[in-house]
């Protein structure tokens, strides 16, 4: 749910989602904060959800609602809190497992100082000393070698065991990482995960002197399909659209969900003709299938998608791109939707 919610809030409800959670808090007496509006966001977003449940709690319970109460519902319940600690927790994991592995490393080098000076002194007591003392020198390095080899045995496990540990919390930090890139709803990348890729792709393109387009794709009349049928059911469709852009959008391209109903899909290497018959099989795809309501089996009818598209010009930022292609957008809602429109065939967008 709260991935739905960081998407409600760039969408057409996002100002009375806005509004309900001030007016919450206002009837609780809750300050305002960053924190606490974030918090009752979710809350009005989502009224049976356990973070709203753990609210009524507390209310119902006359507790306090103090800044540490946030916080600690904030790390408990919000996304972004969720995975800065859990960021945190695995770095922290990986500096005490390197600091374990760095004094192991210490230890075995002190002892391997100490079998050093122990051999120097077998080394003079056998040109100078007499056969007692050899037979004692002897038990002595018999002793710090197997001390030694023991040390080392100690060492080596601890390293196949730290690198483990390493591998586990590198697979960990990995995994948070592909959280904090990926829409929870649809599974394709998050718009900061498309924003980083968009800058990489214009210094490669630059680099490389290569083709590079760009896509932005938006679900034809949505708020009113959520309005009639309800988030659940537009979650279904948000979904199957991006499943179509996903697959035809695979690697090397790159398929993101920019935000509420809108998609983006960056072509490296590729020109506008390609990319333009590419969002063609998106939008026929799209358009062809009769969906039905999974909890009714109601009808919903065919969704159409529109589509701007924009081949990048050498040097162009890639603010002015992505201007380009929303512009192309917008040409394709206004010639009637269910369309693919390119910028270089708008003259202001040209």
């Amino acid at each position: 749910m709260s991935s739905d919610v960081e998407v409600r809030l760039r969408g057409p409800g996002s100002y009375d989602l806005a509004r309900k959670a001030v007016a919450a808090m206002e009837q609780h007496s809750i300050w305002p904060t960053a924190v606490n509006f974030e918090l009752w966001t979710h809350v009005v977003a989502d009224p049976q959800g356990p973070l709203a449940k753990e609210i009524e709690r507390i209310i119902s319970g006359g507790e306090t609602f103090t800044d540490n109460v946030s916080d600690e519902l904030a790390a408990a319940y919000l996304p972004k809190a969720k995975l800065n600690e859990q960021i945190r927790d695995a770095g922290d994991a990986l500096s005490k497992e390197l600091v374990s592995v760095s004094r192991a490393i210490q230890s075995a080098q002190k002892s391997s100082e100490a079998y050093g000076e122990t051999l120097a002194t077998a080394s003079r007591a056998m040109t100078e000393g007499s056969e007692s003392d050899l037979k004692s020198m002897v038990q002595t390095l018999q002793s710090a070698t197997q001390q030694v080899q023991k040390q080392n045995k100690s060492l080596e496990t601890r390293l196949s065991e730290s690198t483990a540990e390493v591998v586990r919390l590198k697979e960990h930090l990995e995994q948070v990482r592909r959280d904090a890139t990926t829409d929870g709803l649809t599974n394709l990348s998050n718009r900061k995960a498309f924003d980083e890729e968009l800058e990489r792709a214009c210094e490669e393109a630059d680099a490389q002197a290569q083709d590079l387009c760009l896509a932005v794709i938006d679900i034809d009349h949505f708020k009113n399909f959520n309005d009639t049928w309800g988030h659940q059911t537009g979650d279904q469709v948000l979904r199957y659209v991006a499943s179509v852009i996903g697959r035809v959008g695979a690697p090397p391209r790159f398929a993101a969900r920019y935000g509420g109903e809108e998609f983006a899909l960056l072509f490296p290497r590729e020109n506008a003709d390609i990319a333009a018959l590419v969002l063609e099989e998106i939008r026929e795809e799209v358009s062809s299938r009769m969906l039905k309501r999974r909890s009714t089996n109601d009808d919903l009818g065919a969704i159409t998608i529109s589509a701007g598209l924009a081949q990048r010009r050498p040097d162009e930022s890639s603010h002015s791109l992505m201007e380009r292609a929303d512009t192309a957008l917008y040409a394709s809602k206004r010639g009637g939707r269910n369309c693919v429109t390119s910028a270089e065939s708008i003259p202001d967008a040209a």
